[in-house]
């Protein structure tokens, strides 16, 4: 597929040479370009034409395309938004607008541009419309739309890995099941795919999923995220470092990512790490029991036995079910004030099965984290 759309852009090039002047040609080698991934050369193609304002509804929306490709939101912001002060009525470039406006960032500004799509012939329209509902948080308004939406466009597979992921975040995990299998090939439904596999201990399954999805799309950060909570769950901690942090940095307020990027420095012996990245959660959300209970568990294995209870407190007092909380107490109780032995209790509980269904600490840290 790749050689093809090369091939095409070549001989396609090769007209042009020919005939520099042509904008239609132009026009068809920047489409061309942007089928072969060649987002600087489209761009190249277009701008003498885009500055001359002779490109026509097609060239334009190309334009749009390949600045929004090349992350330049602001040019491809203002080509749609002079498109849509002289048509309206052109859902494309609403939804380009608004599709550039969400890249950007301002979700407010492309939920009032993408406007009502309840009509819309644009099945990316009604994805959009779930994923803005989806981050604004308007879970019961998205909800409500899944019905229309899918029997609207029942073989769209963007549309329902977007529906998978938001049945995530609502707690629906039926429904974000049976859209992820929907969603084909979609890195959003293949992670979400990945995210069950893990939850039932197949990490094998898991990890298959995450690594498809990154072969899509390399910078999914919730397949980075689940990659690593495999390789944590699996005892392979190192390995698990830079899908975690890398993962942490694109969510940014994913609490459970920062928190499984923590423990994956401390069981790789860094310490100083694991305590910053745990910090970052807190300083998104203080009252994240577990992020204070694994700075609690931390200053125990690390002798900070006074430090360690007045954490302890706090977790108590925010989640008093949560894993690193009991954790915490049961390293203080069995280490007797002795740093020495809170230390060869970790060691241990690390290597051993820690309940009835051979679950280790590993695992538990890793759906602590999910």
């Amino acid at each position: 597929m790749a050689e093809e759309a090369e091939a095409k852009l070549e001989r396609l090039l090769g007209y042009l040479d020919h005939d520099r002047d042509n904008p239609v040609l132009a026009v068809d080698c920047a489409g061309a370009a942007l089928e072969a991934n060649r987002i600087e050369l489209a761009r190249e193609l277009l701008a003498p034409f885009l500055a001359a304002n002779r490109l026509g509804t097609r060239g334009l929306s190309l334009a749009g395309i390949a600045a929004m490709r090349g992350g330049d939101q602001e040019t491809a912001q203002r080509i749609y938004a002079a498109r849509l002060d002289e048509a309206p009525d052109d859902q494309g470039a609403r939804f380009n607008l608004a599709w550039s406006q969400a890249l950007s960032d301002n979700h407010l500004a492309a939920r009032e541009t993408l406007g009502d799509v309840s009509g819309t012939d644009l099945p990316q329209a009604a994805m959009l419309d779930l994923q803005l509902a989806h981050h604004l948080g308007e879970f019961a308004e998205a909800q409500a739309k899944i019905p229309q939406y899918t029997a609207r466009f029942p073989d769209y597979q963007p549309l329902h890995a977007a529906i998978a992921l938001l049945a995530l975040d609502m707690d629906e995990p039926e429904l974000a099941r049976e859209a992820a299998k929907l969603g084909g090939d979609h890195p959003d439904a293949l992670a979400t795919l990945g995210t069950f596999a893990l939850a039932d201990s197949n990490h094998d399954a898991a990890r298959a999923m995450f690594l498809r999805s990154l072969t899509t799309r390399p910078d999914n950060p919730r397949a980075h995220v689940g990659l690593g909570l495999v390789e944590l769950a699996t005892g392979r901690s190192n390995e698990a470092l830079d899908h975690l942090d890398r993962g942490a940095e694109q969510f940014d307020d994913h609490l459970g990512a920062w928190l499984a990027a923590g423990w994956a420095h401390f069981l790789a012996g860094n310490p100083d790490a694991a305590r910053e990245r745990i910090e970052t959660a807190l300083r998104h959300d203080d009252t994240f029991g577990e992020a204070q209970g694994s700075l609690a568990a931390m200053e125990a294995i690390a002798g900070n036995f006074e430090a360690a209870r007045h954490r302890l407190e706090i977790a108590r007092r925010l989640d008093r079910n949560a894993f690193s909380v009991a954790f915490t107490g049961m390293i203080l109780a069995a280490a007797e004030g002795d740093q020495a032995k809170a230390q060869r209790i970790f060691e241990i509980a690390a290597k051993q099965p820690m309940g009835p269904d051979g679950s280790t600490l590993a695992e538990a840290l890793a759906k602590m984290a999910m």
